[in-house]
């Protein structure tokens, strides 16, 4: 989805195209990247880092964890922007409905596509119909639907309602053989779900994180965004009025997430309510800080390595998945670093195809193709 303009309606708020791409360049090159270094220098805090962009396996959080619920976010503080500009020019709220609605079976069906490459049309049950674009069009929707019906504080009610009943949920509802309550892998009650409802191939053998039940505490992270839209599009605020607040909403997310951990524990494939209000309020503090030095202090130069990135996100997550930017690089560069030490030779590969990502997108920027859905 792209960003739109800014508070004034004169001007792109670039913070968030370049956060955007922040999040899109770790999706798709750079977190391969910064993982292959692992175990390579000798140096301790490499490692550190490296290590951080692996997922968790299960209770437990690592930097990884954060950049899907980081772009659900960014994907809900463009749709105030979106929507408002849409009413502006008069459009009823009946198209904006179509649109979203059209927009959301579009991410589907790519989602469901990008997920079973090769497509095993002829073998139906082992089609995967869960993952990230799902999940974003979904959310995307029902944020669109709530943000045309419901104003600021009550759509934080919606989200501390869903996030409540989601906990609720899974500490009531018993699941047959494992009773209610249970957190293991096996035992989860969105496991059972899955199981008993969702059709075809599950990520993970007995459930997909990205399947059915969890897809109502993910959408809360695009609420969440939309309410960091309405302060960036607050009219007459100051600009340092609207970091604070992002600010202050960043600070308690985050204690409230660290809270409920001693309870729900902070789990990425359960999408845990605690998990949710972590990331949620490091999403506020990412883009505070974005917000901050690029379109308040007004250093944008260095974001536009990003910003090219975030205007075509949709394209890139897709493109990175169909070409095979690792081979490419291979083929090009291999001939630079073939006398280095072997181990090395992953790390110069996923380099180089971070470099011909980024010039893919760079190309299409110069170009004016902006892909949107």
């Amino acid at each position: 989805m792209q960003s739109t303009t800014s508070t004034n309606q004169s001007q792109r708020l670039v913070s968030i195209d370049a956060l955007r791409g922040f999040d899109m360049l770790m999706i798709c090159g750079l977190g391969a990247f910064i993982e292959s270094l692992e175990g390579k220098t000798a140096m301790p805090w490499v490692d550190a880092i490296a290590a951080q962009f692996h997922h968790t396996a299960w209770n437990g959080f690592t930097f990884y964890d954060f950049i899907f619920p980081l772009f659900l976010f960014i994907a809900g503080v463009s749709i105030p922007f979106s929507l408002n500009a849409a009413l502006a020019k008069g459009l009823p709220k009946a198209d904006l409905y179509r649109k979203a609605f059209k927009r959301m079976l579009i991410l589907i069906a790519l989602g469901i596509l990008e997920k079973n490459t090769p497509f095993p049309f002829f073998d139906w049950p082992h089609v995967r119909l869960g993952g990230v674009l799902q999940r974003i069009a979904i959310a995307g929707f029902v944020t669109t639907v709530l943000y045309l019906n419901f104003k600021t504080k009550a759509r934080m009610l919606w989200a501390a309602g869903i996030l409540l009943f989601y906990y609720a949920a899974m500490f009531l509802i018993p699941v047959p053989g494992y009773g209610a309550g249970d957190l293991s892998f096996e035992g989860n009650l969105h496991g059972y779900i899955d199981r008993t409802i969702l059709p075809g191939r599950l990520l993970q053998g007995t459930f997909d994180e990205n399947g059915l039940f969890t897809q109502l505490p993910a959408l809360c992270l695009a609420i969440m965004g939309s309410i960091a839209g309405d302060v960036l599009s607050e009219p007459g605020i100051a600009a340092y009025s609207k970091l604070k607040n992002l600010l202050l909403f960043g600070v308690i997310c985050i204690g409230i997430g660290l809270v409920w951990n001693l309870h729900f524990p902070i789990n990425k494939r359960l999408w845990s309510s605690s998990f949710i209000m972590l990331t949620g309020g490091m999403s506020f503090l990412l883009l505070s800080l974005f917000y901050w030095v690029i379109d308040i202090l007004q250093f944008k130069k260095w974001a536009f390595f990003f910003v090219v990135i975030g205007m075509n996100s949709i394209t890139i997550y897709l493109a990175y998945h169909f070409i095979d930017f690792g081979f490419t690089s291979k083929l090009l560069f291999e001939g630079l670093y073939v006398n280095s030490p072997e181990a090395w030779h992953l790390v110069f590969q996923s380099l180089g195809a971070l470099v011909l990502v980024w010039v893919f997108l760079y190309i299409l920027y110069r170009k004016k193709i902006f892909v949107k859905i």
